[in-house]
């Protein structure tokens, strides 16, 4: 027999207090770690040169870490146009003479680069090996990006460690499909870290070499503003050669630019 206040009587009358189980126990919250944006690769930077460094560059002897704040080397890559009149060679850095194709350098006046042709040139290339890449991982599903492994691990590395990261990014079969074919490839194959940029589609993926050829991985204005694509996502990259083609296509005709090979740590 029991009361309505909780408690239970025995055959004999006695009050014998109820037991009820006490309540369990909520799991504790844990904090999550932060997410970590893996950065982009960076190994080239484009510099808007500023009037008074001009010289500089153009010196057999220079100091680019003391003068632009960046450790590197010059780097000819771009070409020179091809209206280009002998007096003006000395206007360019680093300039040397090909017997065939384009003159190339590592800078000079924007008027005096071709700028436009490196564009064509990179978007014909970029479409006839996006080609190539249709035909290599064809009848594989889509593949995660490397970027998305990469992140999982700077966020967890003691749970996810790289060598997971990478042997789980290596065995999706589209990843296989291109290291297989680069393999057996002669010449530098099909880059895996594109992947991302391969999958967006044959446009896409033409434009952004075509762009890439002018812009490079980062560009450094003329007032010491640098840009660069804030992660190593394809969104990202699309963002800053935006800017970064935005504020070329700004330029004057005799702005200087200079392309680096940046040294790595």
């Amino acid at each position: 027999m029991s009361h309505a206040n909780g408690t239970a009587l025995t055959r004999h009358g006695s009050r014998v207090q109820r037991l009820t189980p006490p309540p369990a126990e909520r799991p504790k919250k844990t904090n999550p770690r932060p997410v970590v944006v893996p950065q982009a690769v960076i190994r080239q930077m484009i510099v808007c040169v500023s009037d008074d460094l001009t010289a500089v560059l153009h010196a057999s002897t220079r100091n680019l870490d003391r003068h632009l704040g960046v450790g590197g080397t010059s780097c000819r890559r771009f070409w020179a146009t091809p209206t280009l009149r002998p007096w003006q060679r000395r206007h360019l850095i680093d300039w040397q003479k090909a017997t065939t194709g384009p003159q190339c350098c590592a800078g000079g006046p924007v008027r005096l680069l071709d700028l436009t042709g490196m564009g064509h040139a990179a978007h014909m290339g970029a479409v006839l090996r996006h080609q190539q890449w249709s035909h290599v991982v064809a009848g594989t599903r889509p593949a995660t990006p490397w970027a998305v492994f990469l992140q999982r691990h700077l966020t967890d590395p003691s749970d996810y460690p790289m060598h997971l990261a990478t042997a789980e990014f290596h065995r999706q079969p589209r990843v296989q499909a291109m290291r297989m074919h680069n393999a057996t490839a002669y010449g530098p194959g099909l880059e895996v870290a594109d992947l991302e940029i391969f999958q967006a589609g044959a446009s896409a993926y033409a434009n952004y070499h075509a762009l890439w050829a002018s812009c490079t991985d980062a560009l450094l204005t003329e007032d010491g503003h640098r840009l660069h694509p804030a992660s190593a996502f394809f969104a990202d990259r699309i963002t800053y050669l935006q800017q970064a083609h935005h504020h070329l296509q700004s330029l004057h005709g005799t702005q200087q630019l200079f392309a680096i090979d940046l040294r790595t740590p």
